[in-house]
């Protein structure tokens, strides 16, 4: 997602660029998404968060788990977390993020009407539903924290919830309308804007890995990649291939703090992989919903999409691996149940596992690195990837063509991590 609409801003202003994609395009965590574009939605950092944390040592099904293991990298990750989980952090981050998250929606429609894209985008909203009187209270202070910033809700009783939304049960309390989320198909949208960046001159090579970065002094000069060994294994080998560049935009998802860490950058970055399961709401135990939930106290998102709807969710930090465990993929239709009425035991028509780039300040690392002339980051949007990839790709833009932006990127400076 990052990649793609770096790509397209940077192609439609006359660049030349080259996209590596080492798999398939659209097959990481653009995927399988909720689909949910949140423009006001909060960073993942926040107070109540460590506890939160350490109470999901002993609860496969809690939706924040940290696998128990011995992960020095992620204990350090995890003690910056922590000390970003206050209330000022939280205004600040909402203070660096909200002008971007209110340019986001006129961007989404750009794109949709100009480009054509056809990746089933609905500016429905979407509901936040609380089945406790805590999530609730929960839910109003965000509302509270997101309003001064410029992101408009509606508090709704239980009775109005159902007006809009009839297949969440009567025993919940209530819960917000957000008007300004809207939702995409996210792996059509990256699909379907990689064919847009393509016609503004991109090219994009499929089956290729970054294994370096190559530098000469303080200059980025280009890359080196592997090809895949075979079809589908995803065992990569170098061929030696050498391409050329003057700048070079490491938007590489989970995987940016490792080919970073070949040059001694240390961006922090740890994956929080999440689940999807699609089902098809004809079948018998599938809501068929007709506007997007978000499922407060259980944090699971459910998406009407094409003909199917999706169950996403979960932020589990258990490393670089791509495992489904079974438990968490549960927790999904486990919670709907107490949310929905009608959820039932049903074959899904689509499982999946993703993972998010996390930093543990909880903003993004958008812009230039120090200490490398032309070697710039688009990385670690946790939660928001999707929402800020065109706001992301347009500023980044910017700044490489123009050497300014038109909204402040300063927050997001890649070198904060490494004073």
């Amino acid at each position: 997602m990052i990649g793609i609409c770096t790509a397209y801003y940077l192609a439609r202003r006359g660049a030349e660029v080259i996209v590596l994609e080492r798999g398939r395009l659209a097959e990481g965590a653009s995927r399988g998404n909720a689909g949910m574009i949140s423009p006001g939605h909060p960073p993942i950092n926040g107070p109540g968060r460590v506890w939160q944390a350490i109470r999901s040592f002993g609860d496969p099904l809690s939706p924040l788990y940290v696998a128990p293991r011995w992960d020095p990298g992620l204990v350090r990750w995890l003690w910056a977390f922590a000390r970003h989980c206050t209330e000022s952090h939280l205004e600040y981050a909402m203070a660096s993020l909200a002008p971007l998250g209110l340019a986001t929606p006129g961007l989404f429609e750009a794109l949709v009407g100009e480009e054509g894209l056809e990746c089933d985008y609905r500016p429905s909203g979407y509901l936040e539903v609380c089945r406790s009187e805590g999530g609730l209270e929960a839910v109003r202070r965000e509302a509270r924290l997101i309003g001064r910033y410029g992101f408009e809700t509606e508090e709704l009783s239980i009775e109005a919830l159902r007006d809009r939304e009839p297949v969440i049960r009567d025993d919940l309390v209530g819960g917000f309308a957000h008007a300004d989320g809207s939702t995409v198909n996210p792996s059509r949208f990256v699909t379907e804007l990689a064919r847009a960046a393509e016609k503004h001159g991109a090219r994009i090579r499929s089956g290729l890995s970054v294994d370096r970065i190559e530098v000469s002094g303080d200059r980025v000069t280009g890359v080196r990649v592997g090809r895949e060994a075979g079809p589908g294994d995803g065992k990569i080998v170098g061929d030696g291939e050498r391409i050329e560049a003057e700048t070079v935009v490491v938007a590489t998802g989970s995987y940016s703090g490792g080919l970073l860490g070949q040059l001694g950058v240390g961006l922090p970055i740890q994956p929080a992989k999440g689940y999807h399961e699609d089902r098809d709401p004809d079948e018998s135990g599938t809501p068929g919903l007709s506007l997007p939930c978000l499922l407060v106290e259980r944090s699971v998102f459910c998406t009407p999409m094409d003909r199917f709807v999706r169950f996403a969710g979960t932020l589990e930090f258990s490393g670089w691996n791509h495992d489904i465990r079974p438990d968490r993929l549960e927790q999904l239709m486990r919670s709907a149940s107490l949310y929905f009425d009608g959820v039932e035991r049903a074959d899904p028509l689509d499982v999946w596992v993703g993972l998010r780039p996390c930093t543990p300040d909880g903003l993004p690392a958008i812009g230039a690195l120090p200490g490398f002339r032309g070697l710039y980051a688009a990385t670690g949007h946790g939660m928001l990837g999707l929402t800020l990839g065109p706001v992301t790709g347009k500023l980044l833009a910017e700044r490489i063509l123009d050497g300014a932006t038109s909204l402040p990127i300063e927050p997001f400076d890649p070198g904060r991590f490494l004073a």
